[in-house]
């Protein structure tokens, strides 16, 4: 080959910036030739740079144009893009045309330039996702340590506010022959005690005998095994009952007595209260509970007042007391007079007193249970904490735990199955100011919850005159005395946490 091929190109451009070719490839955009011309109108029959013969025979050394250091890497980017079979510009093709995608950047890509291009944006984004995603973690991680953290302390706290009666566990320990053997086993029968003691917080109140303590209310609760019913069976405190000898606070020994029930609490406390308990229903008695006057104030209070309905306005000066007749909302302070009222309510007896005191309890569980108070761990604290300030337990319930699996047992029973009634009871023969108990009747409550059998409770008035048809043979069944039928379920006047007091 001559030189006639066209003037040689400088060795040390690289072969698509030779000013040739870009003018022939803007004179071939802008005449619309086909790409086999030659600039100067002639085809590429003739000798030129641009024609077969790098293809068709081995690289000339005459025309380092084609064979310059480009023209590999040159053929390696166009056959990367389909374009290195072309048989028409050979390496022509894989110049200035290829040039976006394989000019420069082909060349730099082969040395990784151009994922080096792209890879700080991906290692950006990666980088903060996971700066984002360590972030979250240790933040979830801080609250799950925070929320445990306030767990355990609202846990403790609770816990500390318990009191536990230790002496009444040793005393009743002492005296384990003579107390009742456990009859049904999964069934609870638990003592609760209203203290009325004026020391402390409480003398507001009333007068301060040197802080002695007074069992204002005295119910003994029967849950049953089945956890499908709970009876509250309220105590007169003025019930003559035979209180047995029992240990005093000066190390001394009380005589064996027939006296008023609340007796036995200022004498020998808890554990001569659950001794007398014991002896006149014959019921084990598996715990107890004493709350002063704050903690109840302090529970109605969590649970943001509790409604009632007065048939007529209350002015009682005694109970600090002052409401008008109808539905109303009562916060602790004015719970706590409503249930401690007497004199200036009804015919001024304990008996209302503590029909009151049952009509409010299953206001206040209805409110707990309608509210889910029981169920919601957030709303049951403040109940729990205020309740747990001023209580008194045996050492079976003096933990949070115990008593959260108590309440717990207790939140599925229907508010139509807490039923409330007080013992049988009438006046006493010898002292109409004092009660004593109504046989048989008082024995066949106490066998059914013994024995952990169904108690029907209805209202007072309901009571009565059904007791009036029975007595006038006018009790709407067939006379068939040869028939057996099961023996059917006690009666008792009461009042259930269902029931709307305003609708009496």
């Amino acid at each position: 080959m001559t030189d006639s091929a066209g003037p040689p190109s400088d060795p040390d451009r690289p072969a698509e910036d030779k000013p040739q070719d870009r003018s022939r490839d803007r004179s071939r955009e802008e005449s619309g030739r086909p790409e086999d011309e030659a600039p100067g109108g002639t085809t590429s029959e003739g000798p030129s740079p641009e024609g077969p013969a790098p293809e068709d025979g081995p690289p000339q050394d005459d025309a380092p144009q084609e064979e310059g250091p480009a023209a590999p890497e040159a053929d390696e980017a166009a056959a990367e893009a389909g374009e290195g079979d072309s048989t028409e510009g050979g390496p022509a093709e894989s110049g200035p045309k290829a040039g976006s995608e394989s000019g420069p950047k082909a060349a730099a890509g082969a040395d990784g330039v151009q994922t080096w291009a792209d890879r700080p944006k991906a290692g950006i984004v990666a980088a903060r996702k996971s700066h984002w995603l360590r972030w979250t973690a240790l933040a979830a991680s801080f609250l799950v340590l925070v929320a445990a953290g306030v767990g355990w302390w609202m846990y403790k706290k609770l816990d500390g506010n318990i009191t536990t009666d230790t002496s009444a566990a040793a005393e009743l320990k002492a005296y384990e022959k003579e107390r009742p053997t456990p009859v049904v086993m999964d069934a609870q029968n638990i003592l609760l005690i209203g203290s009325d003691s004026r020391a402390g917080d409480n003398r507001k109140y009333g007068r301060d005998d040197g802080g002695s303590q007074r069992s204002d209310t005295t119910i003994l609760l029967h849950l049953a095994a089945d956890r499908k019913s709970a009876t509250a069976v309220s105590i007169p405190r003025d019930l003559m009952v035979e209180i047995p000898s029992c240990s005093t606070g000066d190390d001394k020994k009380s005589r064996e007595q027939f006296t008023q029930f609340n007796t036995a609490f200022e004498l020998g406390g808890t554990a001569c209260t659950i001794r007398t308990v014991e002896r006149m229903t014959g019921i084990r008695i598996d715990h107890h509970m004493v709350v002063d006057f704050n903690g109840f104030k302090d529970m109605v209070d969590a649970v943001n007042g509790v409604e009632i309905c007065l048939k007529e306005p209350i002015d009682d000066k005694d109970a600090h007391l002052e409401l008008p007749a109808g539905r109303q909302k009562l916060n602790g302070e004015q719970a706590l007079g409503y249930v401690r009222a007497r004199k200036s309510l009804g015919n001024g007896s304990d008996t209302e007193r503590m029909e009151r005191q049952q009509q409010f309890l299953g206001a206040l569980v209805n409110k707990m249970q309608s509210n889910g108070v029981l169920l919601n761990p957030t709303r049951l604290y403040p109940v729990l904490d205020a309740a747990t300030k001023s209580l008194t337990t045996d050492p079976g319930l003096d933990s949070l735990r115990d008593l959260y699996d108590l309440v717990r047992g207790m939140r599925d029973v229907p508010t139509e199955q807490v039923q409330f009634l007080t013992v049988p009871r009438q006046p006493y023969r010898n002292n109409p100011n004092r009660d004593e108990l109504v046989e048989p009747d008082a024995g066949d409550l106490f066998k059914q919850l013994r024995e952990d059998k169904p108690v029907a409770v209805v209202p007072a008035d309901e009571l009565e005159e059904a007791e009036r048809d029975k007595e006038s043979g006018q009790d709407g069944k067939p006379d068939d005395a040869g028939s057996e039928s099961p023996t059917p379920t006690p009666t008792y006047s009461g009042s259930s946490a269902a029931d709307d007091l305003c609708k009496q």
